[in-house]
């Protein structure tokens, strides 16, 4: 069975490759991967949002919505891996505007953007799997800081979504605004109850 197995795969790749599927899933992936990005990354936002809640939940629940908020953040890193690895593959942008905010051709501003929310989601997610480094009352305000960054980067990410590319379909302005809605909410009702705590 072992040695059927590779064969099996190249056959499967050269079929896939003929039949145009290939180049199906590159044009979805295309504007697919930044928005399925964007969602995780707001998925991402309210699930940590929910882990700091003390009122509603207790400590396993937290623990849980803490786990839900870092599989989500690993979701949403891979899948803005990916939505720059095809703009750049696609020709939408080159590698070195892709690394280096505000420098490409046609659009500096908004992929700049992106760029600068791809750098501080990922300043996020390196310092959030290092958090045990940040002990003391200094090390976690830095680490409180750092991470409350995610709400500018997901900002920034926001507007490059909806005006760096093609004009946003009717459907794609109303997930950005729910997304936006859901992250205000429960922002707000955070807020709220950190009032009353203090």
């Amino acid at each position: 069975m072992r040695p059927a197995l590779p064969a099996a795969l190249l056959l499967f790749i050269a079929v896939t490759v003929h039949s145009g599927a290939m180049d199906t899933l590159v044009h979805f992936l295309d504007y697919g991967a930044g928005v399925l990005a964007l969602v995780s990354l707001s998925v991402t936002v309210l699930w940590g949002l929910a882990a700091t809640d003390r009122m509603v939940l207790h400590t396993g629940h937290r623990l849980l919505a803490q786990a839900v908020h870092r599989g989500t953040a690993v979701a949403g890193l891979g899948f803005l891996g990916l939505h720059i690895w095809v703009k750049i593959a696609e020709g939408h942008t080159g590698a070195l505007s892709a690394a280096v905010p505000f420098t490409d051709g046609t659009r500096p501003f908004l992929v700049g953007l992106g760029s600068l929310a791809a750098y501080t989601f990922l300043a996020v997610a390196v310092t959030g799997a290092v958090r045990g480094a940040f002990t003391g009352i200094a090390g976690s305000r830095w680490w409180r800081a750092l991470h409350m960054s995610a709400y500018a980067a997901w900002a920034l990410a926001l507007v490059h979504g909806l005006k760096s590319g093609r004009p946003a379909a009717g459907w794609a302005v109303a997930g950005y605004a729910l997304c936006v809605g859901a992250v205000a909410v429960r922002l707000a009702l955070r807020m709220r109850g950190g009032r009353r705590e203090s």
